[in-house]
């Protein structure tokens, strides 16, 4: 059966272009196509879609306002489709807070021919977004508090390499925001384009205890900093004397990905080896699956998030299946089950 998918737009010429891309794979239906919140909310009522793509800059209510109502009372698959200002990249970060799957940059110049080079990321991304677990956002929710963790435990030699794709920005929040100030250094490769891990770089050291920020190449990698992959680029971590340093180079897709979570992965397990853990979050793909695998040969601790709290349970998948994760757990006890393995784990000399 087809994925039906209601396209919401405030320009005539990207629904229209939007239509007609989705519609060009026989697997994807648009049922329907409103100018604005208002107009998509009667729409959503009448044809029942199973995905939304949504622009966020629109008339009578904006996307982001819009996008918090649907998934509080009608949570459902949103492919957020915004401009790739710095804006734009902002007002993204926010949407994938508030539940929005995934994220297509709609560009500036020539829309037609932008966004028919982005065929295949849109439909990809679509596809992904219907097997999502969505669920409802709980709007009184409060902020989690983060871990208490013993700073005479805290070591540079102990780091840990996480990777996630499709759901991983609030994945990414949620661990993060949970560990404490003292916590051990976190290298992170999220799928991103560039211009997009700026933003949402800054907007998680605004949440978290930890220093957050993107990483830079040749920087020292210490304890009680989040240091993520620019976009377009690959992160490695590599020995440097008693030190790990990051670096930021270019370089071949692999797995189909710039940046990799399976180069950043690998790099951790020659670098660090036991003195590292592993953590594969929510995803599409198998992308870290090989990488993670590396790591535990290598005597690291893998992690894998569980099935029943990813959005898109693939990327834990696969590196379940090749025996690549050690432990899988909820997303809620992956940051305390780093914390004792920090407190409790022997440093190797490599």
């Amino acid at each position: 059966m087809a994925i039906r998918c209601l396209v919401v737009d405030d320009s005539a010429l990207v629904r229209q272009m939007l239509t007609e891309l989705l519609e060009s794979d026989g697997s994807i239906s648009v049922v329907g196509a409103a100018p604005d919140p208002l107009v998509a909310r009667e729409k959503i009522k009448e044809l029942n879609p199973d995905v939304l793509t949504l622009d966020i800059e629109m008339p009578r209510m904006d996307g982001l306002s819009f996008l918090e109502k649907v998934m509080t009372l009608r949570p459902m698959p949103v492919v957020v489709v915004s401009s790739l200002t710095q804006k734009g990249a902002d007002a993204a970060v926010r949407a994938m807070e508030l539940g929005a799957v995934d994220y297509v940059g709609k560009p500036l110049v020539d829309v037609r021919q932008g966004l028919e080079e982005l065929r295949f990321e849109l439909l990809h991304k679509v596809k992904a977004a219907a097997k999502a677990r969505v669920k409802a956002r709980d709007k009184a929710a409060a902020p989690q508090k983060p871990l208490v963790f013993d700073h005479r435990l805290s070591s540079e030699s102990r780091l840990v390499a996480v990777g996630a794709s499709t759901g991983g920005v609030e994945a990414l929040q949620t661990l993060v925001t949970a560990l404490p100030a003292n916590g051990p250094a976190l290298v992170v490769t999220l799928h991103m384009p560039a211009g997009f891990t700026s933003s949402f770089a800054r907007r998680l050291n605004e949440l978290s205890a930890m220093t957050v920020t993107e990483a830079k190449d040749g920087e020292r990698v210490i304890p009680g900093h989040v240091y993520i992959a620019t976009g377009n680029q690959h992160l490695s971590l590599i020995r440097s004397g008693a030190h790990y340093r990051c670096s930021v180079h270019d370089g071949d897709r692999v797995s189909g990905h710039r940046p990799s979570v399976d180069v950043l992965f690998r790099s951790v397990a020659q670098a660090a080896g036991a003195n590292a853990a592993g953590v594969i979050l929510t995803g599409m793909g198998q992308d870290g699956a090989q990488g993670l695998l590396e790591m535990r040969r290598a005597g690291s601790m893998t992690i894998g998030q569980d099935e029943a709290t990813c959005l898109i349970y693939g990327m834990p998948k696969q590196a379940k299946l090749i025996g690549a994760v050690e432990r899988e757990l909820p997303l809620n006890r992956i940051a305390q089950e780093l914390l004792t393995w920090s407190a409790t784990a022997q440093t190797v000399r490599v």
